[in-house]
């Protein structure tokens, strides 16, 4: 299957002269925008994906036309990458990390380069279809996170490769569907892994070199084999069992976000590994945390180090990975103006947390759910609903493993101080542990790797818990 990527404007696009992109710029990158710009993943580095430009309104938008058009190449899975803007090029990554610079004016391609992907290799181990989120640019290279766990840097004005460093390897079963982000000279990416027995991890390279500065792992290993920091030593204490065996999850695959002031990093981390928690425990009475899966992790983008986390859903068992785009805003908040950062996760409600500190602010549903009754307001916990803890016998939970807002990017309008969240509304899901579930490697496709029942009929579905938030059909 092929893709096209089509630019529709008025008259052909003029941008403002070349600039160096270094730190100065990503930072102000919302600024550089109104010359037609897009120089990171969401923009800026965090994330708002406002668009300053208001040449195009409702009262021309008729007059949109098309001016050309460009085949990106052969897919395997969605087209989810955010193309970059600048020198008048469009920087550009397929889902097979085939990665493409086009000249904005005309349409023409400037260079093409294909880092020759083991497609079969490396499709059987991508949990959820053939994906690449998008590149990074800095100091005049363009960096690609390619499928099969390659970190390459490119010349922007050549597409000559400059160098490439080792993330992860698919024989681990990991791979690389995430954005990098640039911070401080660094260029920082994550794993994916999830709904496989992995560990996740991100880490941060040298923009120049491509040299390792520092890993985070986002749940403990092995506790015989010593623990990496004392981020590590405290999340043993919330699983039990040989937790370390199934890999524990928490992989990285969207969601990094940079605050050049503090210099914190903010790193959303995925789902427990496998699903069930009666798989990764002695006792689920215990109600372990399973640190830091489902959460926020800010560390110093320096050192790596573990600077404040926050659970979204502690102890997860329903796939509701935390890593969707966190907008960084500063608001005013009950009369106190407050640096916050702003998630509409996959579990169903909208977050706002204080990103110097982690202090939770708020949260509310925007979408159906079911597994929650509600955040309580003072503690920041989830007050969960007794009849969602399933076991042998499917329970229809919502939202599903699908998530009410999962990758579809997210964005924040300053002036109006309104998020806009593509949402998945009527999402659910039945869920049903598989007693007899080992991990085997031999599969194929990231579902039959959960712990889960992949055939529920015939079983007694349970009834679902009391509903929260707005219905998408209306019902009350």
């Amino acid at each position: 299957m092929r893709y096209l990527l089509l630019v529709v404007t008025f008259s052909v696009c003029v941008f403002g002269q070349s600039r160096r992109v270094d730190d100065a710029a990503l930072k102000n990158a919302a600024k550089s925008a109104f010359d037609g710009d897009w120089l990171s993943y969401g923009l800026t580095p965090g994330e708002t994906r406002y668009s300053p430009l208001k040449l195009i309104d409702a009262s021309n938008v008729k007059r949109l036309g098309l001016m050309w058009s460009y085949e990106v190449g052969e897919g395997g899975g969605d087209q989810e990458a955010t193309p970059l803007v600048w020198n008048n090029t469009i920087y550009g990554i397929t889902n097979w990390s085939i990665v493409f610079a086009v000249d904005a004016r005309t349409g023409k391609e400037k260079w093409r380069w294909d880092p020759l992907v083991n497609r079969k290799a490396t499709s059987d181990k991508m949990c959820c279809g053939v994906v690449n989120r998008g590149l990074a640019l800095y100091h005049n290279k363009i960096y690609a996170p390619v499928n099969d766990g390659r970190l390459e840097a490119l010349d922007a004005e050549t597409g000559k490769p400059v160098w490439e460093t080792r993330v992860a390897w698919v024989q681990d079963e990991q791979t690389l569907t995430i954005a990098p982000r640039i911070a401080k000279g660094k260029v920082i990416v994550g794993a994916a892994g999830g709904d496989r027995p992995t560990r996740g991890f991100f880490a941060a390279y040298d923009a120049d070199s491509g040299r390792e500065a520092w890993k985070f792992y986002t749940v403990p290993g092995d506790p015989s084999k010593g623990f990496e920091s004392s981020a590590m030593r405290k999340a043993a204490a919330t699983w039990d069992g040989e937790w370390w065996k199934l890999g524990g999850g928490g992989s990285v695959w969207d969601g990094i976000s940079y605050d050049p002031d503090s210099e914190l990093l903010y790193v959303g981390t995925g789902n427990a590994e496998p699903w069930p928690q009666a798989l990764r425990t002695k006792d689920v009475s215990t109600g372990h945390d399973n640190l830091y899966v489902a959460s926020i992790v800010a560390v110093h983008v320096d050192t790596g180090e573990l600077r404040w986390h926050y659970q979204m859903v502690p102890g997860d068992e329903w796939d509701y990975d935390s890593v969707q785009q966190m907008i960084l805003a500063d608001l005013n908040i009950n009369g106190r103006q407050r640096k916050v950062i702003m998630q509409a996760n996959k579990n169903g409600f909208f977050y706002v947390l204080d990103r110097i500190t982690g202090e939770f602010i708020s949260a509310q549903p925007f979408s159906r759910v079911t597994w929650a009754k509600g955040i309580d307001q003072k503690t920041g916990r989830p007050i969960i609903n007794s009849e969602v803890k399933y076991a042998t016998n499917p329970v229809p939970v919502s939202p599903g493993g699908g998530g009410a807002h999962n990758w579809s990017p997210m964005s924040f309008n300053p002036q109006t101080g309104l998020v806009y969240i593509p949402s998945r509304g009527w999402d659910t899901f039945p869920y049903a542990t598989d007693p007899e579930f080992k991990p085997d490697a031999s599969r194929v496709g990231g579902a039959s790797q959960t712990g889960l029942k992949a055939n529920t009929r015939g079983l007694t579905l349970q009834p679902a818990g009391p509903m929260a938030g707005p219905d998408p059909f209306g019902r009350r």
